[in-house]
């Protein structure tokens, strides 16, 4: 027989150490927690997660162990990630936007033996002393000078006395690339989070996906600035694609702010960006007030939910900047479709290029999907039919931490994303709701996502939601849920006449209801379970009549 190719096992710790030896003078920029702006290389990083991993290996850290870390976006936070998982045990990142109960609930279901923290998060974990019996230790992110004087927390480790205890001689363990590498948990909108592991050989292939020419297309001329955060499903996976390819990498620390956004923007030259569009509302929104320009931003990845169209065509008319839509869960590692546009369709007026990159785009390779209807049937992908979205592929999960969850996974592997959507012949996706947020009036179905794009395209709208609310002859009715633009003059009527012409008549929204603002999950998704609740009496004025 042949010989074929050499069984090298693909790990992270390979990523790192190429970025150390082929871009290592290339930087890596955060905002500290301290306050002032870090600055170091990759080669830098490369030296300092090798220290930290002896540093770990001492504490006793064995292959499998979970490791949490309840940190914002910094150079610390990225060592923790190659040191973790170049050793063989599970960088396990949390959420620390998230209730304190259902953060005591994932540390205690991961089994996390020793948690990273960064300085203000601390009292979240002070607040949670007593319900964490199993955590070994707490290793705060900061330096000797920067160790808080007391805490309730016991065994108190200051990162920087463990990275400078160690020398940087330090070999990375080769094992089986399908080891598990790292674990995130879902959002937990409705019961208890569950936690998605991502192995080693599925970070990879995601990260190559991630560079691909029709995706992010990062390369070492990019300057990158994650604002999605690391503790949600890896950053989007972008900690791994920068050092990949070497690019720059720009860290915004706990302040997200548009000003503060800006200034990194700005001082760096950053070409390249990725977060949800919440954040990218507020950005746009300093941008306006302040009469200032993205001049070196080039592309944007938007996920996390549905950027509105009107974002997509500000973002280019008064910035010059292409978005890119990105769809995805946290059980997809998280990247599955993005706009990637097909031959000629660059060429198409800028009003045709909007409304495709409104849809959820196309999927990457690796990535399979179909749409199926209540009884499984595979549905055609013809653009009008629309169901359950099903998706696998080999960054997609096949089962859950603690087992594989039947109402999640179809017989034969599938995941059920509990999205409905329409898929064109070309591939393009359209998401017209969650499954679980679809409007049913008078038998059919009713798509919030739609309703909620042409809200969000009048410019006195900041955010709009649309919900179902229950209705005496039609089951249910759209409710359009409505946040002004500040010093904004809009009426119920005005926002109505938006919808006139653009959807069926019996799409348009009964009513509008005006709020100061709306709920969000901890990750920036629209939280309607809320809305549903706090709105489950109201009664629109068709009801009424």
């Amino acid at each position: 027989m042949f010989g074929l190719m050499m069984d090298r096992p693909l790990l992270i710790s390979q990523l790192i150490e190429h970025a150390a030896e082929y871009h290592g003078d290339t930087e890596i920029v955060s905002r500290s927690v301290e306050g002032p702006i870090h600055r170091y290389t990759y080669a830098d990083a490369g030296r300092r997660s090798r220290r930290l991993a002896k540093a770990l290996a001492a504490l006793g850290v064995a292959p499998g162990d979970r490791i949490g870390t309840l940190a914002w976006n910094g150079y610390r936070h990225f060592e923790v990630y190659f040191a973790v998982s170049g050793i063989g045990a599970i960088c396990h990142t949390i959420n620390p936007r998230l209730f304190q109960e259902q953060i005591a609930y994932i540390i205690n279901d991961a089994e996390d033996q020793f948690i990273f923290a960064d300085l203000n998060v601390l009292a979240i974990l002070e607040g949670l002393d007593k319900s964490l019996s199993g955590v070994r230790g707490i290793i705060v992110m900061t330096d000797r000078a920067h160790m808080p004087a007391q805490s309730v927390l016991k065994n108190l480790l200051c990162y920087e006395d463990l990275v400078l205890a160690q020398d940087e001689t330090f070999e990375w363990p080769e094992f089986n690339e399908n080891t598990a590498a790292s674990l995130c948990y879902t959002s937990g909108t409705t019961g208890n989070p569950k936690g998605v592991l991502y192995s080693h050989r599925s970070t990879i292939l995601h990260a190559f996906a991630v560079n691909g020419a029709n995706a992010i297309g990062l390369t070492a001329d990019d300057t990158i600035l994650p604002v999605v955060p690391m503790f949600h499903a890896n950053a989007w996976g972008i900690p791994y694609a920068a050092p990949m390819v070497g690019a720059k990498l720009v860290f915004p620390g706990f302040k997200m702010d548009g000003a503060s956004l800006f200034e990194l923007f700005e001082a760096e030259g950053v070409t390249a960006a990725a977060g949800v569009p919440t954040v990218w509302l507020e950005l746009l929104r300093f941008c306006e007030t302040e009469s200032r320009s993205l001049d070196s931003l080039q592309r944007t990845l938007i996920g996390g939910s549905a950027p509105p169209r009107a974002m997509i065509e500000r973002f280019d008319k008064a910035h010059g900047v292409r978005v890119l839509q990105g769809w995805g869960m946290t059980e997809m590692s998280p990247l599955g479709t993005i706009t990637s546009m097909r031959r000629g369709e660059r060429d198409l007026p800028a009003e045709a290029q909007y409304d495709l990159i409104a849809k959820q785009g196309r999927p990457i390779f690796g990535v399979s999907l179909k749409i199926v209807d209540d009884a499984g049937r595979a549905l055609p992908k013809d653009g009008v039919a629309f169901g359950d979205l099903l998706v696998r592929g080999p960054w997609i999960s096949g089962s859950y931490f603690h087992g594989v969850d039947p109402s999640a996974f179809t017989e034969d592997g599938w995941f059920k994303t509990g999205d409905v959507c329409t898929i064109d012949p070309h591939g393009y996706m359209t998401i017209t709701d969650r499954s679980k947020d679809v409007i049913k009036s008078g038998g059919e179905w009713i798509g919030s996502i739609d309703l909620e794009n042409i809200a969000m395209g009048h410019p006195s709208v900041q955010e709009a939601a649309v919900i179902g609310v229950p209705h005496p002859q039609w089951d249910e009715r759209p409710l359009l849920i409505v946040v002004k633009r500040p010093e904004a003059d809009v009426t119920r009527e005005d926002l109505l006449k938006t919808f006139e012409g653009k959807v069926a008549k019996w799409w348009m929204p009964d009513d509008v209801v005006f709020v100061e603002a709306l709920p969000h999950t901890a990750t920036g998704k629209l939280l309607k379970s809320r809305l549903r609740e706090d709105f489950r009496d109201y009664k629109p004025i068709s009801a009424e009549e």
